[in-house]
């Protein structure tokens, strides 16, 4: 493929900047100078005096720059830069000197003079910043080597320039000691700077390489300047100012500029990595470092072979200085022969142990060319992809891949060859791979750069995305009927309110819930339950068209996409949707045959949510799901279609449940009392507790009103319901308490759900607790069982409800009669009292059958040695009825409906209500509903009722919704 072989972009330097403008102004500058160098200035003095001075300040100046950055800057190269401003000071001190006998003493610098000890110091800082600035080698065959090259490169120098000039220089003829050793010290300590210089240019480090490299072209010049200057030709004829001082000018200015080079490039940035040598330039380099050794050794033959050629007798220094040249090159030679042998052996034993790894590895290992050609592919290959290895060497690599990812593959390779080495070394890429058998194998490869080409490190990870589609979609499906989730089907609800399909007119949102469910769950279990579902959910996809979506959202919840047709209609499209989720009704009302030949039916309520213009998925689904309650309420298996008018409905409920989570704290929860009253005597044997909520609207709403508010919370229900129940059976004791002490011991009915006896939140000892905390005797406190729901174990609750009677608890079963489940109760549990059920009480009066059901009713209550108890009774003949069946108690509206504390005590302070049938007494009755006299002398005066009408003043007719 072509792809991979793209050239390597590598970014150009910028052009310009201040690294270019300060290098065009150091030329100008030594341009300038040794321009009027050349030209001697247009004066003896000025040429003295920018000869002598102009050096001593350019020395100056490095010495300062180089000072401020070792000062300033905190790099392990500081030391070097601390002495490279010591040996430029050294050099300006001198420059200065010899300024002072020149130019202000005007007289020849006599020889010594200062100026040569400070130009004689100038060499050993340089040495040692340059020893610095090495690399230092890691072995002790490197340290000798690199005293060895040193020697070799110094020992040449030294036999070059003793042949030349030295030797003439070492006769004393005529000239003191001082004198002589002076001439000598100069070139040998430029000898030992140049062998540094020409051995450490091999060696140099390679952070802040310009900076480097700047600092020996400097001192190189230098050197070059101080060797011209030693020749005798030069020596003679030298005056200040003159040509040669340009040489020296430029090295202090570029050893001034060294320091700054490498800020100017950007190579300090901190977490900036070194730029790396281009590769063309390291070859070339190590060539030269190989053939430092051979090279001195040649210079120094030539030495030698120039004082035979000349004719001279050859000077023992010469030879000495040649022999141990040769001598040190031998040694070197030696170590290095050793060094190589050591160096093979290793690597040939890390190239075993590579072999070793990549043909043992299970991950293919592949290298490819600039033109995309397999080079080499590992033996893994037949395992991998079941084609051996010499087969797929020197076939293309795009011939492997998948034609759908070849694109993708080539866009990741020619970003990954143009992005910097050093940013992004590697990169990984996945595509499909043609294997042996022609099948297409998901490949990961983690791809590196190799001269040019790449090299590919591939594994076969087809479980891998196979498990991973599996796992997405089971994260986006449904377990049991494999139907999209509810995530999935959102996302879809998206995708069909944008884009193109934001114009399609008539999508709609079905909200399907199966009615009875619960009941197939119950009676025939929960696997046939599930079989029903899967059956459900294949009508359901069978039922709807190829581009519509449906899902469960869990338990016996589903949905639907419908996506419009682009009618423009309103009626045409509400007709054609509706028309659909009939039929979709129709089709999961039809009976399902589930596990071991059972046919059940189910029924199915569906809400229907319109996409309006600007609905976002959540509120389009959440009006379908309001739809599909409301078709719920109105009857159940039906098809509803959203109104506005339900998200108001929804939205007040919502706000009176709010209230009502909030009563109990806020003390508007209040409770009032009914009399249950003795039908043979008319006296108040008992009352009832009745809890009443008073908002903050001052309504006073009865318990059936906001529990019915309660049930709507469904979230909250059985918290509130409990927190109520523990609220009404603490009040009611706590004022049957108050009532006792003031002299009116009346027991008190007080109505608990079956299921709430049996709940955590309210164990026996909390009722005995509150009974103890009262100072209620036995028989005090009646527990009215209401609820007939079928999954209360019985077992567990006559267990207790009979510890709750041996602490003095009575029982009472509320509602008899109006099911079997408050038969099962009155088989199984310890009753006391029986409360016949409102139903029965109603039409016992006007229904001959009822009034037999009754009787029969009240008969086994008598049976039974149980009080009986008919509530609702709200008008005088039906409880002359009651008593003549043998009803014991009564209570209703007929006597007086809830009281609250006042009124009770009143009513209990006047004694017994008078029965219909019982002989006037002294003209204190009236008459109430036509037949019952009430007796009066109440609070209020004469005439006033004594008791409450036939509905207590305190409640509201007003219902909650």
């Amino acid at each position: 493929m072509s792809a991979p072989g793209a050239a390597l972009a590598r970014p150009s330097a910028p052009a310009g900047g201040p690294g270019v403008l300060s290098q065009l102004l150091l030329a100008v500058i030594c341009g300038g100078y040794a321009t009027g160098a050349a030209f001697g200035w247009g004066s003896p003095e000025l040429a003295t005096t920018m000869g002598d001075f102009g050096l001593s300040g350019a020395a100056g100046l490095a010495a300062v720059s180089c000072f401020w950055y070792g000062h300033t800057r905190s790099t392990r190269f500081r030391p070097a830069w601390l002495l490279f401003a010591a040996s430029s000071a050294m050099a300006g001190f001198g420059n200065a000197v010899w300024g002072w006998y020149e130019v202000v003493l005007n007289r020849p610098v006599p020889s010594p003079s200062p100026a040569d000890f400070c130009f004689l110091l100038f060499a050993p800082p340089a040495i040692i910043g340059l020893l610095v600035l090495a690399r230092r080698p890691v072995t002790r065959a490197g340290w000798v080597c690199l005293g060895l090259d040193s020697w070799l490169i110094g020992g040449s120098l030294l036999t070059l320039s003793w042949s030349l000039a030295l030797a003439h220089t070492a006769h004393f003829a005529g000239e003191t000691v001082a004198h002589a050793a002076l001439s000598l010290a100069y070139p040998l300590l430029d000898i030992v700077l140049v062998s540094m210089v020409l051995a450490l240019h091999f060696r140099r480090s390679s952070a802040n390489r310009s900076a480097i490299n700047t600092a020996i072209a400097a001192l190189a010049l230098t050197v070059l300047c101080d060797a011209l200057f030693t020749s005798p030709l030069l020596r003679d004829h030298y005056r200040s100012g003159q040509i040669l001082d340009a040489g020296w000018f430029a090295g202090y200015l570029l050893m001034a500029y060294a320091p700054w080079v490498a800020r100017e490039e950007g190579e300090e940035t901190p977490g900036r990595r070194p730029r790396p040598l281009p590769a063309s330039s390291r070859p070339i380099a190590g060539s030269l470092a190989a053939l430092t050794p051979y090279l001195a050794a040649a210079v120094c033959t030539l030495g030698i072979l120039y004082n035979v050629l000349d004719g001279h007798r050859v000077d023992r220094v010469v030879l000495f200085t040649g022999c141990t040249v040769v001598l040190a090159l031998v040694v070197r030679q030696g170590i290095m022969l050793l060094d190589n042998i050591s160096l093979t052996q290793e690597l040939a034993q890390k190239e075993n142990h590579f072999r070793s790894l990549v043909q043992g590895s299970s991950d293919v290992i592949m290298i490819a060319a600039p033109t995309g050609i397999l080079r080499y592919v590992s033996p893994a290959a037949a395992g991998v992809y079941g084609r051996d290895a010499e087969e797929l060497v020197g076939s293309e690599l795009a011939s492997l891949i998948h034609p759908e990812d070849l694109g993708r593959v080539v866009h990741e390779v020619r970003r990954f060859l143009a992005a910097p080495p050093a940013e992004e070394p590697t990169t990984r890429i996945e595509c499909r791979f043609r294997s042996g058998g022609g099948d297409w194998l998901n490949v990961e490869s983690t791809v590196n750069r190799h001269h040019g080409g790449l090299i590919f490190n591939s594994r076969d990870v087809t479980e891998r995305v196979r498990l991973q589609a599996q796992l997405q979609h089971t994260a986006e499906h449904d377990t049991l009927t494999d139907l999209p989730n509810r995530a999935l089907f959102t996302r879809r609800v998206e995708q069909a309110l944008a884009g193109r399909r934001v114009t399609d007119a008539g999508t709609a949102v079905l909200f399907i819930d199966l009615d009875g469910f619960k009941a197939v769950n119950d009676t025939v279990g929960h696997q046939a339950g599930d079989e029903l579902l899967v059956q459900a959910a294949r009508r359901l996809q069978d039922s709807v068209r190829a581009g519509d979506s449906t899902a469960r959202f869990g338990g016996d919840e589903f949905a639907a996409l419908i996506i419009g047709d682009g009618t423009r209609d309103a009626a045409a499209r509400e007709y054609r949707i509706l028309e659909i989720a009939d039929r979709l009704r129709l089709t999961l009302s039809q009976p399902y045959l589930v596990e071991g030949g059972t046919e059940v039916r189910v029924a199915a309520s569906i809400g229907v949510a319109f996409a309006e213009p600007g609905i976002t998925p959540g509120t389009l689904m959440r009006n379908a799901d309001l739809a599909m309650y409301r078709a719920k309420q109105a009857g159940k298996g039906r098809v509803e279609l959203y109104a506005p008018q339900m998200q108001a409905d929804v939205v007040r409920r919502a706000e009176l449940a709010t209230r009502l989570r909030t009563a109990l704290h806020d003390g508007e929860f209040a409770l009032l009392h009914q009399p249950v009253v003795e039908l043979a005597t008319g006296g108040i044997t008992a009352v009832s507790a009745q809890a009443r909520w008073r908002s903050a609207q001052g309504i006073l709403f009865t318990p059936d009103e906001f529990l019915r508010v309660a049930e709507m919370d469904r979230g909250d229900e059985s918290a509130r319901t409990a927190e109520l129940g523990r609220w009404t059976l603490e009040k009611a004791a706590e004022q049957a308490g108050r009532r006792r002490r003031a002299g009116h011991a009346v027991p008190v009915y007080v109505r608990l759900p079956a299921a709430r006896l049996l709940d955590k939140s309210l164990p026996p000892k909390d009722i005995e607790a509150i009974v103890l905390r009262h100072a209620l005797p036995a028989g005090s406190l009646v527990l009215e069982l209401s609820g007939s729901d079928p999954r209360v174990p019985l077992d567990e609750l006559e267990r207790r409800l009979a510890s709750l009677r041996r602490f003095g608890v009575r029982i009472a079963l509320d509602g008899f009669g109006s099911g079997y489940a408050a038969m099962s109760a009155l088989r199984r549990l310890p009753i006391d009292v029986l409360k016949l059920d409102r139903g029965l009480v109603d039409g016992v009066v006007e229904s001959p059958r009822l009034h037999k059901i009754t009787a029969g009713l009240l008969r086994i209550a008598g049976d039974l040695g149980m009080q009986s108890v008919a509530d609702g009774v709200d008008v005088p003949e039906q409880a002359l009825a009651l008593r003549a069946m043998g009803c014991t108690h009564g209570q209703g509206a007929a006597f007086a409906g809830a009281l609250d504390e006042h009124r009770l005590r009143h009513a209990l302070e006047c004694g017994p209500y008078a029965l219909p049938g019982d002989p006037p007494n002294g003209g204190n009755e009236v008459l109430v509903g036509g037949a019952l006299p009430v007796r009066s002398g109440a609070v209020g005066g004469a005439g006033a009722l004594a008791h409450a009408p036939l509905r207590s003043n305190n409640e509201t007719p007003v219902p909650p919704t």
